[in-house]
C-alpha cells in the first residue's frame, strides 16, 4: 500500500521540542524531507544532523514573521528543488492562568504568536498550494497537498485554569474549520489536531506549577507523550488524497476534562 508521506516536502514550525520535534522525527523516519523551524538554531541544528542534514533544512526565527514564513517556503525550493506540499502549523506558546488570573503583561504577545502568526503561515500555505494545483499540471488526487494546524482540546472545551491561552485556540480552531471549507473543494486538505495532555516543554514555559501538573499525571496519566501526536497527524497525512480526517481530538485515556 503507497504512502503518500514518503518523498514529500514538509514545512514544520514549533520544530525544536515537543510535539514539532517529534512530528520532524516521524516525517523524516517515514521518508519526508523537512524544513524545520524555531527560535533556537542551535536546537534545529541538532535535530537536523540527527535526522541527516541531506534531507531536513533549518530556517530559524519568528514563525509569525513575514520575512520568516518567506523563507520557509524558498528555502523548501533551494534545498530541494520541489515546493512543499506540507505545512505543519505548529509554533506557539501557552499562558497559566484565566481572565482574572493570567499575567496580562504576556497576553499580547501569546495573541501575536498563537493566533496572528498561525493565520498569516496558513494564509501563506493556502496560496502557495493553491497555486502549486493550478501550475504544476498535477491533479490533486495524483499528489496529496495538506495543511495541518495544532490546535488544542481547550479550543474546543472552556478550561477556566488557561482561558485567555484557550481563547486563542478557540480562534485557531475555527480558522482551520473555515480554510477547510475554503481550499478543500480546490484539492487542498486541512486538518485540525486537539491534543489533551501532553508532556513536553510546554508545561514549564507556559508557567505551570511543576507541582499541579504532577497532580494532574497522577489523577488522569499517563498522559500523551510528543509521539503519541506525532504518529497520529503522519498516518492522517498519508492517506490518499481524496480521503481526509480533518479533526481529530486527542486525550489520554483518563483524561475526562476538558
Amino acid at each position: 500500500m503507497q504512502d503518500w508521506l514518503e518523498g514529500r516536502v514538509a514545512v514544520i514550525t514549533g520544530a525544536s521540542a515537543g510535539i514539532g520535534e517529534a512530528i520532524a522525527r516521524d516525517f523524516a523516519r517515514r521518508g519526508g524531507r523537512l524544513v524545520i523551524n524555531a527560535r533556537r538554531e542551535n536546537r534545529l541544528n541538532e535535530i537536523a544532523q540527527d535526522l541527516g542534514p541531506d534531507r531536513v533544512a533549518v530556517v530559524a526565527g519568528d514563525a509569525g514573521d513575514d520575512g520568516t514564513i518567506e523563507r520557509l517556503f524558498s528555502t523548501a525550493r533551494e534545498r530541494f528543488d520541489e515546493e512543499p506540499d506540507l505545512i505543519v502549523v505548529n509554533a506557539g506558546r501557552g499562558l497559566n492562568g484565566s481572565v482574572t488570573t493570567s499575567d496580562t503583561a504576556e497576553w499580547e504577545e501569546m495573541i501575536r504568536v498563537n493566533l496572528l502568526g498561525a493565520a498569516k503561515l496558513m494564509r501563506a500555505a493556502a496560496h502557495h498550494l493553491l497555486a502549486d494545483i493550478e501550475n504544476s499540471g498535477v491533479s490533486w488526487q495524483q499528489e496529496a497537498r495538506d495543511i495541518v494546524v495544532l490546535g488544542s482540546t481547550v479550543g474546543r472545551h472552556v478550561s477556566p485554569f488557561s482561558s485567555m491561552y484557550g481563547s486563542t485556540k478557540f480562534a485557531v480552531n475555527s480558522l482551520a474549520e473555515a480554510l477547510r471549507r475554503e481550499i478543500g473543494p480546490k484539492g487542498v486538505r486541512v486538518s485540525l489536531i486537539e491534543p489533551g495532555f501532553v508532556r513536553s516543554e510546554f508545561q514549564g514555559v507556559a508557567g505551570y506549577a511543576e507541582d499541579w501538573f504532577a497532580e494532574v499525571v497522577d489523577r488522569i496519566g499517563p498522559v500523551l507523550t510528543p509521539e503519541d501526536c506525532a504518529e497520529i497527524i503522519s498516518f492522517i497525512v498519508s492517506r490518499p488524497p481524496a480521503v481526509h480526517l480533518s479533526d481529530a481530538l486527542i486525550r489520554p485515556t483518563r483524561q475526562d476534562y476538558p
